[in-house]
């Protein structure tokens, strides 16, 4: 019985949670003024959002899934599992050169 307990308690840390903030949060600023303008300023159209609302959709309907099926549509699909931050430094010289 206390081996059944260790195991699950190694397995929990290793298991990670799927966020849907981020999606949320995206569906959030699609329906802002400031999304929708230069959306209408830049392609012509205002933006329906469905995009936003599917991956938001995909990613709850993964949240009521089993581990086990969550963990292989993570592996197929390629879901967030935890927000990624990419951003680029620049070097004062770099900027320069691109703003002049």
């Amino acid at each position: 019985m206390s081996s059944l307990k260790e195991e699950e308690e190694s397995a929990t840390p290793s298991r990670r949670k799927v966020s849907c903030t981020v999606y949320f949060d995206a569906l959030w600023f699609c329906y802002s003024p400031v999304h929708q303008m230069q959306n209408y300023y830049r392609l012509g159209y205002l933006d329906n959002c469905s995009k936003k609302w599917t991956a938001l959709f995909d990613c709850l309907n993964l949240k009521t899934k089993r581990t086990s099926e969550a963990e292989e549509e993570q592996k197929h699909y390629g879901f967030i599992v935890a927000p990624l931050v990419v951003f680029t430094v620049w070097k004062p010289l770099e900027i320069s050169i691109h703003v002049s």
